[in-house]
C-alpha cells in the first residue's frame, strides 16, 4: 500500500506541474521577466571567454540563449575553422601550429568610451597572441602574435575611442633583440616586461603593433584606459616587484604592497614620432 500511495503522490505531482499552455509557462513574475519570443531579438549580448577552450560564447540577455560559440584560438569541426585554407594560418604561430589557448579576457570596441557594437577582441594567454572578433558576423576575422612576450594576461584593454588595445607581460622574458637562451638566475639583469600597444585601423579593425615599452621586469596583471580626463593614460596593476624566480607564491608576495603603473600614450606616441 505504501507503494501504491508514493506511486499516485508522484503521479500527480508530474501532472500539476504540467503548463496549460505557453501562457502558464511563463507566467511567473521571473519567467515573464526573462522570455524572449522566437524571432525577437534580446536587449543585451553577453560575451563570455571560455578560458581554455579558446572561444568564447554569445548568450542573449535576458533570455540566457545561447547564440554561437566562437572558436577563436581554436579549431571548430562544426564550421571547419582551423581546418579551412582561410582560416588554419590564423592559428600559425612562430612556435608552429597552435589550435588552443587560454582565452582570458574580452574587451569591445569603442566610441566615446561607450561599446559600439563594432568588434570584440580577445587575449591568448599561453602564446601570447591578441584576436579580434567581427560583431556583424559573429566570426574571427584576424589573430596577431605578440613579440618580446610570455603569458599575454594584461590584455586586451583597449582605449576610449579604439586607438589603442594593449598587451602587458604577465611573465618576463629575455627580448627577442638580444640572446635568449640566459640562466634563469640572471633574471633581475636580463629578463624584461614589455607593454604592447596595438593599432586598430577605424575602418576595417586590422591590428597592427605601433610601438613596445619596455619595462622593468614584473608581472602585469590588469589595466584600465583613462576616460574623459584621464583620456591618454593607462594604468596596470602587477606583483612580484621582488623580481623572483623560484618559489613565486612565497617570494613574488614578500612585500606587503606592489604599485600601479600610469603610462601616458599620448606623450609615448609623440616619443616614438619623433624617433
Amino acid at each position: 500500500m505504501a507503494s501504491v500511495a508514493f506511486t499516485a503522490v508522484t503521479a500527480g505531482a508530474l501532472f500539476s506541474c504540467k503548463p496549460k499552455g505557453a501562457e502558464a509557462a511563463v507566467s511567473g513574475d521571473a519567467a515573464a521577466k526573462a522570455y524572449v519570443a522566437p524571432g525577437k531579438y534580446d536587449e543585451f549580448y553577453n560575451i563570455v571567454s571560455g578560458g581554455f577552450n579558446g572561444q568564447i560564447g554569445i548568450y542573449g540577455i535576458p533570455s540566457g540563449r545561447l547564440f554561437r560559440i566562437v572558436p577563436v584560438f581554436s579549431v571548430g569541426p562544426e564550421s571547419g575553422y582551423g581546418y579551412s585554407e582561410e582560416t588554419k594560418p590564423m592559428l600559425n604561430t612562430s612556435h608552429g601550429f597552435v589550435p588552443w589557448d587560454d582565452l582570458h579576457h574580452i574587451s569591445l570596441s569603442q566610441t566615446k568610451g561607450e561599446h559600439d557594437g563594432r568588434w570584440a577582441f580577445a587575449n591568448g594567454n599561453n602564446t601570447p597572441r591578441l584576436a579580434r572578433i567581427d560583431l556583424s558576423t559573429f566570426r574571427t576575422a584576424e589573430i596577431l602574435e605578440i613579440p618580446n612576450s610570455a603569458g599575454n594576461h594584461a590584455s586586451p584593454f583597449i582605449t576610449e575611442n579604439s586607438e589603442y588595445i594593449v598587451a602587458a607581460t604577465r611573465f618576463s622574458v629575455p627580448l627577442d633583440d638580444q640572446d635568449g637562451d640566459v640562466p634563469i638566475n640572471t633574471y633581475k639583469d636580463n629578463f624584461k616586461g614589455s607593454i604592447s600597444f596595438v593599432s586598430i585601423n577605424q575602418t576595417s579593425g586590422e591590428m597592427n603593433i605601433a610601438f613596445q615599452i619596455r619595462t622593468p621586469g614584473v608581472n602585469f596583471d590588469l589595466s584600465r584606459a583613462g576616460k574623459g580626463k584621464s583620456h591618454g593614460w593607462f594604468f596596470f596593476s602587477c606583483y612580484n616587484s621582488e623580481k623572483a624566480n623560484t618559489l613565486l607564491e612565497v617570494n613574488a608576495s614578500a612585500r606587503d604592497k606592489d604599485f600601479i603603473m600610469a603610462v601616458n600614450w599620448k606623450k609615448a606616441e609623440e616619443y616614438v614620432k619623433a624617433g
